[in-house]
């Protein structure tokens, strides 16, 4: 498998496994992170994965060079595959689509020229992979987005999203696991915490995971949202 490896700071190397995203760059930057993960080097302090790299931070106090770190990666990495997309989980997050919970449902099917119920059956239909979590803790960027109802970000990003609000971007979809800013168009919400607080990963989904959406009643998103105030 081939990689390019290349200095961030004086404390951070980022191996990257391909130019664009794709299913075959996803695999291969998964199979980086779970070896430096497996090999669990002690001067390893954080590995995170994205779009087409993985950056490896690491304590440079312990007299770890950046050559050094790098050989290191280099020795784990020689015999690496691309991870298989069968090993990763998959998880079911149920949504209630428009209304209040989804505002810009409407906007989207007028933009595809569809119907605001095709645009959720297509949108439960597909099955998505976790291509890395950012932008706010637990948040989810999914590939896979049927193009059909691919829609553009809104031209003025609203000041607050409210928890567990599913959005699409361009080709992308998401759920806000808390309250931010942000300019995705808004078409439905999840009674689902992905945001974990108190857990030792403290993120629902994790890259290499496969998501997908089941369109739920409001009266079943009330019953499972009293459920999880009870929980907590």
């Amino acid at each position: 498998m081939k990689y390019g490896m290349h200095a961030l700071g004086d404390s951070a190397v980022a191996v990257t496994a391909g130019e664009q995203a794709g299913e075959e760059t996803t695999a291969a930057v998964r199979a980086i992170a779970e070896a430096v993960g497996r090999a669990a080097l002690p001067e390893v302090t954080d590995v995170i994965q994205a779009y087409v790299n993985v950056t490896v931070c690491y304590d440079a106090s312990g007299g770890v060079t950046l050559e050094e770190m790098k050989e290191r990666l280099c020795d784990i990495l020689k015999d690496v595959q691309p991870a298989s997309p069968e090993t990763g989980r998959t998880v079911e997050i149920p949504v209630c689509y428009g209304g209040e919970f989804g505002p810009d449902l409407p906007f989207v099917a007028e933009h595809n020229g569809l119907t605001e119920e095709e645009v959720i059956k297509i949108h439960s239909a597909g099955s998505y992979d976790v291509k890395m979590i950012g932008f706010a803790p637990g948040f989810p960027f999914l590939g896979g987005l049927d193009e059909r109802i691919a829609a553009p970000r809104r031209p003025s990003p609203r000041l607050e999203i409210p928890a567990r609000t599913v959005g699409i971007a361009g080709s992308q979809t998401g759920v806000y696991p808390i309250g931010t800013p942000g300019g995705w168009q808004l078409i439905g919400r999840t009674p689902v915490d992905l945001f974990l607080p108190g857990e030792e990963i403290p993120s629902l989904l994790r890259p290499g995971d496969r998501v997908t959406f089941r369109p739920i009643t409001q009266e079943e998103f009330d019953r499972k949202e009293d459920a999880r105030h009870d929980q907590s």
